[in-house]
């Protein structure tokens, strides 16, 4: 995260961005204001093409159109679609960041720790649980799956559902962020749901697999996805996915191929159809 700023107190968010925007160079600063951590988004250049980079090489590995990136091109776009989108979530019931004010340039949000302290990434909270094992890593997993399917039954999903865009909280519960795009205005609901299912098991399978857990985990995303609420268009895209998927099982178990070819075989042993 960029270091903080200190400012004046404030609690009129609006005047308090107005100011910021004036001066800040970074795209995302971190504020102590009134007592509190806030952070400002503003616009900035492009988004830089490495976000979109897992996704692009997922499509053309997996020959999986529901993988293509849905590019937003930052500026004012970005800015609006993500205000639009993190107001949206809260009102459905999900935990996100709250917009505090906003402008075409930018918005204030609130952090989501406590004043003072850093929240983690469930990626990262995983990744530090694999030499516990599996008991430590499996509720984590868990949980994000239950968040998932949270903001499926909410009538949404999330951009890009990767581990990283996760956050755990002080209480222990997760909330969402990182909405600069929209999957839902270019892609049907079933496509984005699969999507959102794909790319947290592409972000999660590798440290299930390095904690011993991946047996324990495929019974679960089994139950997951069979779960009542499911759209017969949800199982028919995610089964046309998963048979496309089907030569990933040669891959093999390991890195002696490469990180990215151990993630992606991990991947199909969690997702592989049940025999």
């Amino acid at each position: 995260m960029p270091p903080a700023a200190t400012t004046r107190l404030t609690t009129d968010f609006d005047a308090f961005l107005t100011e910021q925007l004036r001066t800040q160079s970074k795209n995302i600063q971190r504020y102590e204001t009134g007592g509190q951590w806030v952070w400002i988004k503003r616009t900035g250049p492009l988004v830089p093409a490495w976000r979109y980079r897992i996704l692009r090489v997922l499509r053309v590995l997996m020959n999986e159109p529901v993988l293509g990136p849905v590019v937003n091109h930052g500026g004012r776009e970005a800015i609006a679609t993500e205000v639009r989108r993190l107001r949206d979530l809260a009102s459905r019931g999900i935990r996100v960041p709250a917009v505090l004010a906003a402008q075409d340039d930018g918005f204030v949000m609130s952090h989501l720790g406590l004043p003072g302290e850093q929240v983690h990434s469930l990626g990262n909270v995983i990744r530090a649980a694999v030499p516990k094992g599996a008991e430590a890593v499996m509720p984590l997993w868990r949980q994000g799956l239950a968040m998932i399917d949270q903001v499926h039954r909410s009538g949404t999903v999330l951009s890009q559902a990767f581990a990283r865009n996760l956050v755990v909280c002080p209480d222990g519960e997760l909330a969402c962020v990182d909405f600069e795009d929209d999957p839902t205005a270019v892609l049907p609901l079933p496509v984005c749901q699969v999507r959102d299912a794909l790319c947290y098991a592409h972000s999660t399978a590798i440290y299930l697999s390095h904690a011993g857990a991946l047996e324990q985990a495929r019974a679960t995303w089994q139950q997951w996805i069979a779960q009542p609420g499911r759209s017969p268009e949800f199982h028919t895209v995610l089964n046309n996915t998963l048979g496309r998927m089907r030569w990933l099982r040669m891959l093999p178990a390991n890195r002696s191929l490469g990180r990215d070819t151990e993630r992606l075989r991990a991947m199909w042993d969690l997702m592989r159809p049940a025999p």
